[in-house]
């Protein structure tokens, strides 16, 4: 299908969600991962109408963004090595990945402007996946009080590859919970408003709990994208 087809759909079921809810889909960002995908697939999700794309490598980011620029706002939703913060620093508008002191201080380092940060959390506990633990946000939030060049904009996780609701709804509910907690701070510097959280497979029940971005590939652009 077409991704202004796809779109419409992915739409529609956030529209549901919201109704659901009681949310407002204006309040929903739907990052298109346009990681696997061409040149020519990039162009015509942006033609569709998504300006916010997400890599999750510095050289397919790098390649991207040097054929588009500032036809897209950019986020970075991959770990991210500190070796590479200088290859993207002053291309990408978010990076979703923060997650450990030595990467922000290297953003601090290369940043020439504040950036725009998602914390990392590992809500669902597998071994196999970034991020902090839930009980080492708060601590690794306050360790950034001095750094210039970060913001943190919110929290950010990724959901098992499972079919089962209840563990889904949970990983994201932590989130939202946390993501309470640290607004309720009223820290300047980590405001933490927003929750990046939702893919292709259940984007819908992550609208439900609270995402206010969502990272689509496979949904949008095509197959092998997440």
């Amino acid at each position: 299908m077409h991704v202004a087809e796809n779109l419409q759909n992915i739409r529609s079921t956030i529209r549901q969600a919201c109704e659901k809810t009681g949310r407002n889909p204006d309040d929903i960002t739907i990052i298109g991962v346009t990681k696997y995908v061409t040149i020519e697939r990039t162009e015509e999700t942006i033609a569709a109408g998504i300006n916010n794309l997400g890599e999750n490598r510095s050289e397919g980011f790098l390649e991207k963004y040097n054929h588009f620029r500032d036809r897209a706002t950019w986020h970075f939703i991959g770990s991210l090595q500190s070796r590479k913060v200088k290859d993207i620093i002053d291309k990408v508008d978010t990076i979703h990945s923060l997650d450990r002191v030595s990467l922000a201080k290297e953003i601090d380092k290369r940043a020439d402007h504040v950036i725009d940060c998602f914390v990392q959390v590992n809500t669902s506990g597998e071994e196999s996946k970034h991020g902090l633990s839930k009980g080492a946000v708060i601590p690794f939030i306050d360790s950034l009080a001095t750094f210039q060049h970060i913001r943190i904009v919110g929290l950010m996780t990724m959901a098992p590859h499972v079919d089962d609701e209840h563990v889904l709804r949970n990983t994201f509910r932590q989130l939202a919970d946390l993501r309470d907690t640290i607004q309720q701070r009223d820290l300047k510097y980590a405001p933490c408003n927003y929750l990046s959280m939702g893919m292709s497979n259940d984007y819908h029940i992550a609208v439900e709990e609270g995402a206010t971005h969502i990272r689509v590939g496979s949904k949008l652009v095509g197959s092998g994208n997440e």
